[in-house]
């Protein structure tokens, strides 16, 4: 297995890693994350004119049809600068449902504006009490007449305060926990009825709980098939999963990165504290942990890529690692750095705080490890 990456995404990788590095400090990240939007509208727009956006876009719908592995590609640099802009919501989760299940109409309308960075949209699939069962929803959606009647509320709503279009998983037939009976829906903000609380999280991005009080939609805002959502849905998020791994593992780069030099320039007792052979232990261990989780990250990545049959497996292992290995990279991070690395200041601390909000994005650690056992084989 060929684990290296091509020209073009080596080139991808470059652009990036620049982008970051000349225009994207942790000042100017602070003050994205602290306007009303909590990102900018103009380097959103920069990313699509330079196609950053149509990177996993198929080449069918005005894409360059990346797979897993520039996914990955791009996610490791934003996470490498703690990126705020809403490449996860946007492109992974919002345009990912519509590749697999949208219409050519519903594509020229939405997909291609969401890719030029003029429409912003988010795929509202978390039920409060569901916990991470995506097939859990309770959110309904009723024929009446012509139309639908769609009653619910969906919680921690990625960039919903944002959000021009919701794509929106409703039963409409099964019991609760049924796969089958669930449709998907497309629905403008500005629908009667829909009300929308937007809200900061921990890790400096924006959320949304959105509740649905007898909205009507018609069948046209049908994506897909009636009841055979979930298909469509489950891969969305499993992208998704994938996408904020290979975040996670930026952020655990650069926080092994700044705490070894911080460790060769922190003198105590006269002498750097890298010095300290049980300093010198702890920081190896963070680095092979951040090695480790590259390895099954590039792994998994290739296992999505083939659509083998242990995609599955590959998924639930990587975020398993992940959980554990970024919640012990961030705590060694902030512990070697002192009572600063907790300081709203200093940018290990937010750091730390991205990379534990996705240790229980799309799952648990202890949750993947509950799959990974239940798994065939």
């Amino acid at each position: 297995m060929d684990l290296s990456l091509n020209e073009t995404q080596l080139m991808l990788a470059d652009s990036i890693e620049k982008f970051v590095a000349n225009d994207y400090d942790f000042e100017t990240r602070q003050k994205y994350a602290d306007s009303p939007t909590g990102f900018s509208p103009e380097v959103w727009k920069t990313f699509a004119e330079l196609g950053w956006t149509a990177v996993t876009i198929g080449e069918d719908d005005g894409g360059f049809g990346g797979g897993p592995v520039d996914l990955t590609v791009v996610m490791e640099r934003l996470g490498r600068g703690l990126v705020v802009e809403p490449f996860l919501s946007n492109i992974v989760l919002a345009a990912g449902v519509l590749q697999r299940a949208a219409d050519e109409k519903q594509k020229s309308e939405w997909l291609n504006a969401i890719v030029a960075g003029d429409l912003q949209a988010s795929l509202a699939f978390v039920e409060p009490s569901a916990g991470y069962e995506i097939n859990d929803v309770t959110t309904t959606a009723s024929r009446d007449g012509d139309a639908w009647t769609l009653s619910g509320t969906k919680a921690y709503v990625l960039n919903g305060g944002n959000a021009d279009l919701f794509i929106v998983p409703a039963r409409t037939a099964g019991k609760r926990r049924d796969e089958n009976g669930i449709t998907l829906f497309g629905i403008d903000a500005d629908l009667q009825g829909l009300k929308v609380r937007d809200y900061a999280s921990i890790d400096g991005q924006r959320a949304a709980e959105i509740n649905f009080e007898q909205v009507i939609v018609s069948d046209a805002q049908i994506i897909g098939d009636t009841d055979k959502g979930f298909s469509a849905l489950q891969s969305a998020v499993d992208d998704a999963t994938l996408a904020v791994c290979a975040e996670a593992v930026g952020i655990m780069t650069v926080l092994t990165e700044k705490t070894i030099e911080y460790s060769r320039n922190r003198v105590q007792f006269g002498v750097p504290i890298s010095s300290f052979q049980a300093l010198q232990h702890r920081m190896v261990e963070m680095y092979t942990a951040c090695e480790q989780s590259r390895s099954l990250l590039m792994w998994a990545a290739m296992a999505m890529t083939s659509e083998r049959a242990d995609s599955a497996r590959a998924i639930h292992s990587i975020k398993y690692q992940i959980g554990v290995a970024g919640k012990r990279v961030g705590e060694e991070a902030v512990q070697i750095h002192g009572g600063m690395g907790v300081t709203w200041e200093l940018d290990v601390a937010h750091y730390f705080k991205r990379l534990t909000a996705i240790g229980i994005l799309f799952g648990s650690a202890d949750w993947h490890l509950d799959r990974l056992a239940a798994l065939p084989g």
